[in-house]
């Protein structure tokens, strides 16, 4: 479209300050509100819920399933296969059992140990279980995925509306035993962790469903459950028509922030790394994370003060 344009005037000096001093002030309001932003992403909560060891998820099998087993009519039970699952021969008595361990991340996640190889948990079991060849004592070797075909077989926390017991995700190493006497003492020892990385790993404590008791509740945190073996007692006897007794050890990561250690680095030695009994420098490259308490700005300072400058010179100017 054609039409007449009006006449353009020279902008007085003193506006020409104005309008530089008012762009140099919001260059620099926003870079100050780009560097707070940048401060605040820092020291995001959720930047310090990281783990040494992310939690491993295997859902439990379904009918159909190689590894499902049996479930009962009325929903009161479930069971899937073991491979530790062995029957005393010969067979005693209905008197069975069930001994299991729980590795936890430090969110309380079930895993099977890939931040801690060449490390292991020793259960010692009494005579009574001497049958059983994963037994007297019970041993479970970390990472289990490199040790077992099935590392993971019970699901014995955590509920689900669709499950009996369980959440339907498995998160213990168990073994299993069938055909003791009805009158049969079984008994087990404090774990112990031996190996490579055996102070990552703490003894939380024991959970223990007595033959007398109600049944295995699933409806628990293992870590608010689990029990000192003194209180505990280290054992069961059966008795006629109470003839399953079954404890869980808990067993919880405790890599404590900057000493994790990971799969990729599973010996803890990357910049993240623990010590080994001295104290070690701080790594040049890390000062913005640890030395400057105002990360990112360095740079911010810069470019206010180049645009303080630029503000000078058209004053200067005008």
């Amino acid at each position: 479209m054609s039409g007449a344009r009006g006449s353009r005037r020279p902008v007085p000096k003193g506006w020409r300050r104005l309008l530089a001093l008012g762009f140099g002030l919001a260059v620099i309001g926003s870079l100050v509100a780009t560097g707070a932003g940048a401060s605040a992403s820092l020291v995001d909560p959720e930047s310090n819920g990281s783990v040494s060891e992310a939690e491993y998820v295997e859902p439990t099998p379904e009918p159909g399933d190689p590894y499902f087993e049996a479930a009962a009519e009325d929903g009161s039970w479930i069971s899937y296969e073991n491979p530790r699952d062995e029957y005393r021969s010969p067979y005693l008595g209905e008197g069975s059992g069930k001994i299991c361990v729980s590795l936890l991340n430090e969110n309380g996640d079930p895993v099977v140990g890939e931040s801690v190889p060449n490390t292991s948990v020793t259960i010692p079991t009494n005579d009574a279980t001497s049958w059983h060849s994963k037994a007297n004592p019970m041993t479970v070797k970390f990472p289990m995925t490199d040790h077992y075909d099935r590392p993971l077989d019970g699901d014995e926390f955590g509920t689900s509306p669709e499950m009996s017991q369980g959440d339907g995700y498995l998160d213990s190493h168990c073994i299993e035993l069938h055909g003791q006497p009805e009158d049969a003492t079984i008994e087990y020892g404090e774990a112990e962790i031996s190996g490579e990385h055996a102070d990552k790993i703490d003894v939380v404590g024991y959970i223990q469903q007595v033959p007398e008791g109600d049944g295995w509740d699933s409806d628990i945190d293992p870590v608010a459950a689990a029990e000192p073996y003194e209180e505990v007692g280290g054992s069961w006897t059966y008795e006629p028509g109470a003839t399953h007794g079954q404890v869980s050890v808990i067993l919880q990561l405790n890599a404590a922030p900057g000493g994790s250690a990971t799969p990729s680095d599973p010996a803890g030695n990357g910049s993240s790394g623990t010590t080994s009994g001295t104290d070690q420098e701080p790594d040049d490259g890390d000062e913005t994370e640890d030395g400057n308490p105002m990360p990112g700005f360095g740079a911010l300072a810069a470019l206010v003060a180049l645009s303080v400058a630029v503000i000078a010179r058209h004053r200067n100017r005008g």
